[in-house]
Formats: C-alpha cells, structure tokens, sequence
C-alpha cells in the first residue's frame, strides 16, 4: 500500500516509520531540515523500544509527493489543517482514504470541507517526540482508533500487521473528545510549568484546576450531545502513573518555540462554552496562560 503522511512531526514520523518498517511504500511530507536529515542519514532514525535504528523512507518538502497515495495521513498542526488540505487537495486520487491523525476533535470536519469529500477521523494513542531532524523518540503505546468508511477495515488490517493496533468504531467523535478532556487538564499545566506530567502533582492546588477542567469539558460535551466516557476523570487522573515522565505536546512545542495547539484543546472548549452559555473559567485561564508564554518566547526571540 502507498501511503503519504502529510506533516513530518512526532505523529507522522511514529506512524509512517512503523508503516514503511512493515514494508509498506511510505513518503514523509515534512520542512527542509527533516526531509535533508532522512536523506542524508538514508532514513528516518528512529528511538523506540520497538526499533532502534534507521528506517529507510522517502522524504519530500511538496504537497505535490501525495499523488498516488492510496491512504493520506494527516499530521499536521490543528492551525494548519485548512492550508494542508489546499496544498494536498490537487493532488489527491479520487479513490484515496484521507484520515486525521491530529489534536483537537474538529479536525476532519474543517479538513472535510477544505477538500470537499469525506475524512476519516481518528484518536491517535502515542507518547512520542523529536529527537532532532529527522529523529523520532517514541515512549509509549501507538494505537489508533479510526471512524467508518467502506476502507477503514482493510486500513486497519493492515495498520495492525504493521504492529499497530487499529479499531473502527462509530463512537470516535466520543473517543476524541475523551482525549480532549485528558489534554486539557494536562496539556497547558505540562506546558507552562514545563514539567512533565508525574511532577504536576508536586504543585498545591493543580488536582482542583484539573477538577474544574473536566468539569467545564463535560458540561459542554453534555450540550453537544457528546457522550464522553463515564470514568473519564479516573482515566485522566490515571494518566500521571502511566506516563511520569512525559511532556505534554504544548510543552514541546513552547520549548521549541513553536506556536501551540492551545486554541484548539482548552480554546476549542472556551468557544463552544461561549455558544452555549455555558462558563469555562479554568479552561480559559489555562488557555491564556499558554498564549502569554508564547508571546514571551516570542517577544525573546525577536529581541
């Protein structure tokens, strides 16, 4: 199977590498650092207790490398998807299966439209980051829950005997809004303490923010009608043992300097508060904190 996976970050690079290392025809979509690093090295190096090695993979900078593809993972940045799906919408096959591999739980609506045909959506399960260009570190787990189409079982078949564990369910506007919940409560506190998740505790107060969190997401969930897990706030909590030392993916991204999916974790959940009028305090509070840092690490830079 031909797959192209549009956006080289952590995702991508996770999902492709166990992709091509199960011998599929794989091309990265990623910025020059990362493509000139895979083709320099031969290969996407890649940090796992899975493999630890080089994995031989096409690299491309242009939209353009999606011809052909008979899958399309997107793994871009949530403020990207509507610009990834202009630049890869001229090159799509009129029979390949796009599917959102992002934060957020909007993303395969707003890309849907961009492309004007259906997106499968999808609740991506990895700890992982980048280990440099071209480098990914992988820490924990790599499983996907994918939404139905007339392809999403053969993909997941095939997903699964590339080692990673793939389940079609009609319920994963539900899941990805499970996940939301868990990055809203974890995300902008990793972020903005720059710790990782088995540390935040460590703070007095953090599990009442955290409280107040779920509390507010599941109050607006409730208003859409979205049926969140019932034991969303034990999973949650459960998080911190099973993942100590991980650093949420703003964390990463303010450490880089990077702009932030903020807007669309804790942010998404303040603007559909404000529609429904429904009060998000602690999500806003959260969602601002993040955005000052970014314009401080800004505002540094360009000193």
């Amino acid at each position: 199977m031909k797959i192209a996976v549009m956006g080289a970050g952590a995702v991508g690079c996770f999902f492709g590498g166990m992709l091509a290392r199960g011998g599929h025809e794989v091309v990265l979509i990623g910025r020059p650092a990362h493509v000139g690093a895979i083709a320099m090295r031969g290969g996407l190096r890649f940090e796992s207790a899975i493999f630890d090695g080089v994995i031989p993979i096409c690299a491309a900078t242009e939209a353009s490398a999606v011809a052909g593809a008979d899958v399309v993972l997107v793994c871009v940045k949530s403020a990207d998807t509507e610009e990834a799906g202009r630049e890869i919408s001229p090159y799509l096959e009129s029979g390949a299966v796009v599917i959102s591999l992002q934060n957020g739980v909007d993303n395969a609506e707003r890309l849907a439209a961009v492309l004007a045909r259906s997106v499968v959506p999808a609740v991506v399960y990895v700890a992982a980051g980048m280990g440099g260009p071209g480098h990914i570190v992988h820490h924990g787990r790599g499983d996907l829950i994918i939404g139905p189409s007339p392809r999403s079982e053969e993909i997941a078949t095939v997903f699964a005997a590339s080692a990673i564990p793939t389940v079609v369910s009609g319920e994963v506007l539900a899941r990805l809004w499970d996940k939301l919940v868990i990055n809203c409560a974890y995300n902008a506190l990793s972020a903005i303490g720059q710790l990782p998740y088995g540390r935040l505790f460590e703070a007095d107060g953090a599990r009442e923010v955290m409280d107040s969190v779920i509390t507010e997401c599941l109050a607006v969930a409730s208003r859409l009608g979205v049926a969140v897990s019932p034991d969303i706030g034990d999973k949650t909590f459960a998080l911190v043992k099973v993942m100590p030392e991980q650093y949420s993916s703003t964390a990463q991204d303010l450490a880089r300097g990077k702009p932030s999916e903020i807007d669309f974790l804790n942010g998404h959940v303040v603007r559909k508060g404000r529609e429904l009028g429904i009060a998000t305090p602690s999500n806003l509070a959260l969602q601002v904190a993040v955005k000052l840092r970014e314009l401080d690490r800004a505002g540094r830079a360009a000193g």
